[in-house]
Order: C-alpha cells, then sequence, then structure tokens
C-alpha cells in the first residue's frame, strides 16, 4: 500500500510540472523497453517556482536514441527470429539531463500503459516497460535508479560510470555496458605513472561523477606515494558563474602541475577549455570519458592553445549495420525524434560528394539550404563508444528476455506475461558475445571484461587517435616510444624536478609539489630517481655518491701493525730478560747482592714483570670482554706487589745503617717485608675487586664516520684514577725513601738506582695521563701498552740489570768482605770510628 501511495505522490508532482512539451517517442510492441536520453542539455530552471523548458539540442543523443530503435528493429526483423511471435516496442523520453525530468519520464514509462491518462498503481504493479536504457549522467541515472528500483525493473545505462551506482543494497536494479569509474581512475593513475608525472592537479564536479572520481583518483595517488597531488577543486553547481571560473582559473595559472585532470561533465570542460584557450595556457590535459572524445570542444577555434589532451573512452566498436542504415535515410522508417531532428536539419540533397566531409557540422551551405546536413557526414561521424554501449543494452535485455521466455529459432516457451523482476534475475545471469564483445556482469552489474581506448588530441591532424588501451585488472598499453619520451622529461617547463641523479633527493622547493633536487646528507643514501634520502644506520657509511651504504670497517690494533710489532718485540724482550734474570738471581741466591735487592723479594719482583710484560699483549689486540676486563686491574695490582717489595727492600737498606735510637724501635715495626708485600698490593686488590664488582671495564663501539672503533671502556674513570693514583702514591715514597738513602754506604747503588726507576715511573704516568685523555683512535690502548713497559723496563734495567751485571762480570764485589770493606771507607771518610773485627 505504502509503495501505491508513494506513485500517486510522484505522479501528482510530476505529471505536469513544466507546462512543457516533452520529446517523446513510441513504438507499441508485447514487450515495452524504455529509453531515457538527454537530447537536451541546458533547462531554464531558477530558484523561482514556474515552468521550465530545455534548450541546446545534443546532437549525440539523438544519434544514440536512434541507434536503440535501429537495433530494436533489427531484433524484430531478424531472421530466423531471436523471440518468435513477440514484439518489441520502444518508449523514449528527453531528460534534458536534469534529475526532475529524468524522474517525470521514468514514471510515465512506469505507469499503467492501459490507461495512459492515469498514474494510479494497482496492487499487482506490473508494468507493460520491462527494462529502462539510460540516462547518460551519474547523476541522472542515481534518481532513475531508486525509482525504478521500486519496481524491480531492470535499469542498464550506456554511460553512467560512478562507482556508487556499483552498490547494490542502494541501487539493486542498476547494471551498464560500460566500466565503472573505478577502473576509469585506476587507467589515468597508470598514464601517469607510466608518463612519470610527478605532480598532477584534480578538478571534479559537485555530482555523483566528478565526486567519486575525484576522491578515487586523490586515493590512487596517495597509494602511489612518488605522485603529489597539487591541488583537487570540486567545481560548484553554478560554475559557469564568473566569479567561481577566474577564481580556478587564478589556480590553474599558478600550478606547476604536469597535468591536469578534469573529471567533471561536458559543459564544466568548455568553459575551462575556452578559457584556457584565451589565455594560450598550453597545459597538460587528461580527459574523463564525459569529454574525452567531444566534437563541440575539439573543434572550438584554437584548441592548440590550450595545450595537449590524453583521455580515456569506452572500448569503441562500429554498431553494426547502423552507417548503411543511415545511408538508407533510416530505411525508411519514422519515430517522433528523428522528424524533430529532421525539422531542424533537413537532409542535403544538392551537397557534391566532394565536400561532405567539410561541411560535417550543420551549419550553412551554398548548396543546400540554411542548416542542412549531409547525411554520409553523419554516418562518417557516428561515436563509437556511447552508441555501441547502447547496442550492447539492447542486446543484453533481449538475451535476457530470450532466457526467460526460453525461445529458440522456433518458439518461446512461455508467454510475455511476467514481471520485471523476473526478467532482472536473468539479465543478471547473460553471458554471450555480441560482435566478439564478451558480455557478463559481476554482482555489482558491472561488466566483466569492457576496457577503455587511451586516445590522444592530435591537433595538427585534426583527429582524435586512439593510442593504446587498458582493460580491467591488467596494465595500462601505450606505444612504446611516446612512454620512452615523456618519462625521459626530467625537468619540467616550471624549473620543478622530477627525478634526481645518485645520492640525491627531491625536496619541495618554493610552493607545493615542485621539488628540486638536493645531496643526501653524510652518513644517508639515495640510490637515485629521486627517491628520499635514507639512513644507513651506525654500522654502515654512505659511499662518495652518496648511492649506497658500506659496511663500516670494524677497526682495532692487528699484529701486523707496525708500532705493534714493536711492542710484542719489547714485550717479547722483556719477559726473555727476566728468565735470564730469574736463572742468575736462583744460581746466586745465597750471595750478598741478591741479600742486597730483599732476597726472596726478588722472585716477587721478576713475577710481577713478568705479569707487566704479558698484560701488555691484552692491550695490543683485539678487544675481547676477558681482555677489557682483566687488563687494567691486573696490571694495577701486578704494579702494587713489584713497588711493594720495592718497599719492603728500602726499608731494610734504611734500617741497617740507621743509628738514631730514638727512631729504630717504629722503623723495626715497619721493617717487616712480608707483611708490606702482603698488605699494600692487598689495598690495590680490594680498589681493583670493587671496580670489577660494581663497574667493570668491557668491550664498547665507538661510531665513526666510515669505521667502528672496538675498544675497551674503563667502567668507572674514578676506580681507573684510584688505581693509578695509588701505585704513583707508592713510587713516590719509594722515590722519598730511596733518595734518602743514597747518603748511606750502599755499594751496589740500590737506592740510587731505585730512586731513578720510581722517577722515571712518575715521570712516564705524569705525561701519560693528558696523552691518554687527549688520544683517541685505536692507538690509545697502543699507548697504555708502551706506558706499562716503559714501567716494567725502568725497574727490569734500572734495579735489577745492575745486579746481575755484578754477578757476571764484577764477582769479586760479590762477597762480605767487600761490602764491609766499602762501609768502613764510607765511615773514615766522613770521620766516624769504625769497630774493626
Amino acid at each position: 500500500m505504502s509503495l501505491h501511495l508513494f506513485f500517486i505522490t510522484l505522479c501528482v508532482s510530476f505529471t505536469h510540472p513544466s507546462g512543457r512539451d516533452v520529446l517523446h517517442a513510441y513504438s507499441p510492441g508485447d514487450i515495452i523497453i524504455g529509453g531515457l536520453f538527454p537530447f537536451h542539455t541546458q533547462t531554464d530552471r531558477n530558484t523561482t517556482h514556474g515552468p521550465s523548458s530545455c534548450s541546446e539540442f545534443e546532437f549525440w543523443s539523438f544519434v544514440q536514441s536512434q541507434v536503440m530503435i535501429y537495433a530494436i528493429r533489427e531484433i524484430n526483423q531478424r531472421t530466423p527470429r531471436v523471440l518468435p511471435n513477440i514484439t518489441i516496442g520502444y518508449d523514449i523520453y528527453d531528460t534534458c539531463g536534469d534529475v526532475s525530468f529524468a524522474i517525470e519520464a521514468t514514471l510515465k514509462l512506469l505507469k499503467d500503459q492501459s490507461d495512459p491518462k492515469s498514474c494510479l498503481v494497482s496492487e499487482n504493479f506490473q508494468t507493460k516497460t520491462k527494462a529502462v536504457i539510460g540516462e547518460e549522467a551519474s547523476e541522472v541515472s542515481i534518481a532513475v535508479a531508486r525509482v525504478v528500483a521500486l519496481s524491480s525493473v531492470p535499469q542498464i545505462s550506456y554511460a553512467s560510470t560512478s562507482q556508487l551506482l556499483s552498490r547494490k543494497l542502494k541501487f539493486p536494479t542498476f547494471l551498464r555496458t560500460i566500466s565503472s569509474d573505478e577502473y576509469q581512475t585506476k587507467a589515468m593513475a597508470e598514464l601517469v605513472e607510466k608518463f612519470n608525472w610527478k605532480t598532477v592537479a584534480i578538478i571534479g564536479s559537485d555530482d555523483e561523477y566528478g565526486k567519486y572520481g575525484s576522491d578515487n583518483l586523490f586515493d590512487l595517488f596517495s597509494e602511489m606515494k612518488d605522485v603529489c597531488v597539487e591541488f583537487r577543486e570540486i567545481l560548484p553547481g553554478d560554475f559557469s558563474n564568473k566569479k567561481n571560473t577566474s577564481r580556478l582559473w587564478s589556480i590553474i595559472y599558478n600550478s606547476s602541475a604536469e597535468a591536469i585532470i578534469l573529471f567533471t561533465k561536458l559543459s564544466n570542460v568548455k568553459v575551462i577549455m575556452k578559457e584556457a584557450i584565451r589565455n594560450n595556457l598550453s597545459r597538460t590535459w587528461i580527459a574523463s570519458d564525459s569529454w574525452s572524445t567531444s566534437d563541440s570542444i575539439f573543434k572550438l577555434h584554437g584548441i592548440e592553445r590550450a595545450g595537449q589532451v590524453f583521455g580515456f573512452i569506452s572500448k569503441r566498436k562500429k554498431v553494426p549495420g547502423f552507417k548503411d542504415y543511415v545511408l538508407s535515410k533510416f530505411n525508411g522508417t519514422t519515430n517522433t525524434i528523428l522528424e524533430h531532428f529532421l525539422t531542424h536539419n533537413p537532409l542535403c540533397t544538392k551537397q557534391p560528394e566532394e565536400n561532405s566531409e567539410a561541411n560535417c557540422s550543420i551549419q550553412n551551405s551554398q548548396q543546400c539550404s540554411n542548416r542542412s546536413l549531409d547525411l554520409r557526414c553523419l554516418a562518417n561521424h557516428i561515436d563509437q563508444d556511447t552508441s555501441y554501449n547502447t547496442y550492447v543494452a539492447i542486446q543484453v535485455v533481449v538475451e535476457g528476455l530470450r532466457r526467460l521466455l526460453k525461445c529458440d529459432s522456433h518458439g518461446c516457451g512461455r508467454s510475455a506475461d511476467f514481471t520485471a523482476y523476473e526478467l532482472l534475475l536473468e539479465i543478471k545471469k547473460v553471458n554471450f558475445t555480441v560482435d566478439t564483445t564478451r558480455i557478463e556482469f559481476d554482482s555489482n552489474g558491472d561488466p566483466i571484461s569492457l576496457g577503455f581506448d587511451v586516445v590522444y588530441w592530435n591537433m595538427s591532424a585534426s583527429d582524435i587517435q586512439t593510442i593504446g588501451e587498458y582493460w580491467p585488472n591488467k596494465c595500462i598499453k601505450l606505444p612504446v616510444e611516446l612512454v620512452e619520451k615523456m618519462s625521459n622529461v626530467l625537468v619540467t617547463a616550471y624549473n620543478c624536478s622530477k627525478t634526481c641523479e645518485q645520492g640525491q633527493e627531491l625536496k619541495i622547493k618554493h610552493k607545493k609539489c615542485c621539488y628540486i633536487c638536493e645531496p643526501c646528507a653524510e652518513g644517508d643514501f639515495s640510490p637515485g630517481n629521486g627517491l628520499k634520502c635514507e639512513k644507513c644506520g651506525v654500522e654502515r657509511y654512505s659511499s662518495p655518491l652518496k648511492n649506497t651504504c658500506l659496511d663500516k670497517t670494524v677497526e682495532f690494533l692487528l699484529w701486523s701493525n707496525a708500532f705493534i710489532i714493536i711492542l710484542s718485540c719489547l714485550a717479547v724482550f722483556g719477559i726473555l730478560v727476566i728468565v735470564v734474570f730469574a736463572v742468575l738471581f736462583t744460581i746466586y741466591r745465597r750471595t750478598p747482592i741478591v741479600k742486597a735487592v730483599g732476597g726472596y723479594l726478588c722472585f716477587l719482583e721478576l713475577l710481577s714483570l713478568l705479569a707487566c710484560f704479558c698484560l701488555t699483549f691484552s692491550f695490543i689486540v683485539e678487544p675481547t670482554k676477558a681482555s677489557c676486563r682483566l687488563g687494567l686491574p691486573l696490571f694495577g695490582i701486578s704494579c702494587s706487589l713489584c713497588i711493594s717489595c720495592i718497599l719492603a727492600n728500602l726499608l731494610q737498606i734504611l734500617l741497617g745503617f740507621n743509628f738514631d735510637w730514638s727512631k729504630s724501635s717504629w722503623m723495626k715495626k715497619l721493617n717487616q717485608p712480608a707483611l708490606i708485600v702482603i698488605v699494600v698490593p692487598g689495598v690495590q686488590l680490594a680498589l681493583c675487586v670493587l671496580w670489577l664488582y660494581y663497574y667493570p671495564p668491557s668491550t664498547g663501539e665507538t661510531i665513526l664516520v666510515n669505521t667502528i672503533l672496538k675498544q675497551c671502556t674503563k667502567g668507572s674513570k674514578l676506580f681507573f684514577i684510584a688505581m693509578l693514583c695509588y701505585n704513583s702514591f707508592l713510587a713516590l715514597i719509594c722515590f722519598l725513601f730511596a733518595f734518602k738513602g743514597k747518603k748511606l754506604p750502599d755499594l751496589y747503588k740500590n737506592a740510587s738506582l731505585i730512586s731513578m726507576s720510581m722517577m722515571l715511573f712518575l715521570i712516564v704516568w705524569i705525561l701519560f695521563s693528558p696523552i691518554y685523555i687527549s688520544k683517541f683512535g685505536k692507538y690509545k690502548r697502543a699507548i697504555e701498552s708502551a706506558a706499562i713497559l716503559v714501567f716494567s723496563y725502568s725497574i727490569l734495567f734500572l734495579h735489577l740489570a745492575p745486579k746481575c751485571y755484578i754477578m757476571v762480570f764484577k764477582k769479586e764485589i760479590n762477597n762480605e768482605k767487600a761490602i764491609t770493606e766499602y762501609i768502613r771507607k764510607h765511615y773514615e771518610q766522613r770521620g766516624i770510628a769504625v769497630v774493626k773485627s
């Protein structure tokens, strides 16, 4: 009942809204196919209420209507009959390209035709119009689709491409014989990519066609990432308003886009292109199917000044037999639309054949009456896209009828008494071929295998040429030479770079989407083509051209390094010397000279020096966890042990020649060599244990420009400084004691030699500290090794080597008698009495 009331309401509103004469053609038949065509493109509709009318007769819509009539006539007359004993009729209306007029025409198609004066819908609503062909514009088709869906009448559009119409929940009865804008926009995006255009602009319109198309394009370009959309404009309904056009023109004029996509209706394009011609704009345009083959724009005077045009149109084919049908003066048939056309454009019968091509537009002729038309001209300029789609739409309806009515060449198994919904179900399932074109619909009512032609406006040849093609879900096909020519343009006419050399990236210059090439920063790379500079990462560095990344060399001291070879040789030599000294000290262990250097303490001293020489190798190899963690702490302990042995020896010497009995008591307490060599290094051991426990040294890496420096970290600088300061403090005490002992009768010059070695130790570490702190690089650890060697050799040669020399070459003084005699002479020279034994 609600459906009944809805139609009553619509009929009251639209039966006579304008008081105009509707351009209408009707032919009776058992089954009626409705047709909706925009024979006029302009209305005088305004905001005030009142009658409206249509103007601007559209020639191509007239051609398409005649294709529909021709196709139906051909079906009815074909032998053998496709639908035996069934005649198809048509009911065609002018929509003026307007939603209101289209709804009015649709309601007239759906009304009960047994009572032409009635708009009432019966309870068991069955219209004689079983299918509707049209409309052209997506906006109008959407309005029509909402109405015909109420009665489940299938609607097949020949030109509406909006993606919105693919939504079956909203438009369940809509189908089309042209691919949707989903594929047209994908084709446009592929064209932009193939031609290496990096900057585009999109102009759409405030309707379902332009709005959805431009949105889809914007989404596609956003996914491509290397294509920048400089601006996207949606033209209002009153775009022809001077204020709107001047604003758009200002945007276009200041744009640096390589291509401007016009995805809008023909009337808007005319305004834009006329302005482009007037201003000698010379841009690159990408045309949507609404105007890519429009003669009215292509033949604008001075169109070449607007620039070059690439476009897309549904795959073009000739309607079989239609050209001959036109040349035969429509085979003697007539209809209201044809009569209307010929009334305003009478056929020219006197025009000579050689002038037919030159006078193809409806214009004055010297040999015919005003506004005359040559049929040969008309036949040669039948469009091969929308007209063919119209022809296919009729074939789809007929194939659906054949399946529904179970017809063969002899007859049909069912009468023509059926509902439009039954026909809709059969149409959705059709799968057949029309003149080599495979027709099949997907679940959205879109054709599965219909593609697009890529066209180019050849201004010099005054021809719109097909240069490529695009099929859904396949790659666009274009001439290889053209692709190479377009893609090799590296800098646009607006001094904007499209690509860069290796090691450079594209960056925005002074306005959106205009890029310049800038070199990558140090440590970044770009393989070229303007790709963004990327970081190489901490373990890699950029090549000299900054076009790739190279692995950083891990840097540390190698055994092959000359400095390392020298240090290693010195360390090995030191170890050999210690072995020799140990042998000598063992042989002469009972002699006075060995006792003079501390007896068993000298072996501890040699052991500590051996440890120091061995530790130098931990500083000149590749840093490891063990070498880093143990190197410095073990050196600190070994150094402390060595100095403690010397300190204990000095105390023995001082105590042996000290005759100040007031001090003898506390000095005797200090003269405990075993205790000294345990306590003194023990303090250092405790310090190093804390160091290793809380902040142990470890391996570390310093990232440099081209290398990774592998080295040891101290863990804690405080513990490191404390270790050095403690050893320096011990060395200072030894130096002071040794300096004091220089006046004593020391035949073997122990005190003097110790003072020299301790002074050298202090000098080395005083000099080492600032050098070590300021030095950076792989030789920093080698300096540590060198300092240890200097310390070790100073003890070895200044303290121990003279003793070995005496053992081997001065044996005459290595006895107690020589020592006693030396002491006696020493004190006699100072006037001190000495008791003779």
